[in-house]
């Protein structure tokens, strides 16, 4: 069955680091775009960033473009999100997500496979 595990979450100061792993299994992941979603205490989940089969394009929320580099391995069937200049509005639980679409779309509706996230905590 579809699986998708992150992992790389933790506490950490602003300014710093987080390189965030998704690994997934049960299907192809070469033939799905894969998103990173958030979700804040008492917020909606949001769109953080996407990117496309083959990794050659990406998508990228207002909030994270610049600070944030989403990435996969098809031959390791992994995604990462590499995270700098953290803030501690990053603050969240992050989820790895497979697309039933295209590229380009940013509802969490359009995701059908879904992780179990992992804790990310920026200290000010």
């Amino acid at each position: 069955q579809v699986q998708l595990v992150e992992s790389g979450g933790g506490l950490v100061q602003a300014g710093g680091s987080l390189k965030l792993s998704c690994a997934a299994s049960g299907f192809t992941l070469s033939m799905y775009v894969m998103a990173w979603f958030r979700q804040a205490p008492g917020k909606e989940r949001q769109f953080v960033a996407a990117i496309n089969w083959s990794g050659s394009t990406t998508d990228y929320a207002a909030s994270v473009k610049g600070r944030f580099t989403c990435s996969r391995d098809n031959a390791k069937n992994t995604v990462y999100l590499q995270m700098n200049s953290l803030k501690p509005e990053d603050t969240a639980v992050y989820y790895c997500a497979r697309s039933k679409r295209g590229l380009g779309v940013r509802s969490q509706f359009d995701y059908d496979s879904w992780g179990q996230g992992t804790q990310v905590t920026v200290s000010s």
